[in-house]
């Protein structure tokens, strides 16, 4: 029974889980648009809401927990820089997710998820 467990365990064990999560994250905020899973893509976007809010933040703290979660140390220096810029009015909402054709190998549901 799982009522009320609201996390997507995505057919992996936790630290799997965290370690893509943590994978996706990065190259998304690096690359601004990358295809995955649409079950990946939905779950992997309240994560990098979570990482833009605190480099928005921008205090050493917020700066500390982002180096703790994201794997290149240049790629958290520079979204610190471009972020309050980029988002400082927008109250949340930073990514976009683009349905596109399913996978052919196994029909998967496919998406793309992108930076606003």
């Amino acid at each position: 029974m799982r009522h009320r467990n609201r996390v997507k365990k995505l057919g992996k064990p936790a630290d799997q889980r965290r370690a893509l999560l943590r994978a996706l994250t990065t190259e998304l905020i690096r690359h601004g648009r990358i295809t995955t899973t649409l079950v990946r893509a939905k779950v992997v976007r309240s994560e990098v809401d979570r990482i833009i809010t605190l480099a928005k933040d921008g205090s050493l703290s917020a700066r500390r927990q982002a180096l703790g979660y994201i794997y290149d140390k240049q790629l958290v220096h520079a979204l610190f820089e471009q972020v309050p810029s980029r988002y400082g009015n927008r109250q949340g909402g930073y990514t976009r997710i683009l349905h596109t054709v399913p996978r052919r190998g196994d029909n998967a549901e496919m998406a793309i998820i992108e930076l606003v």
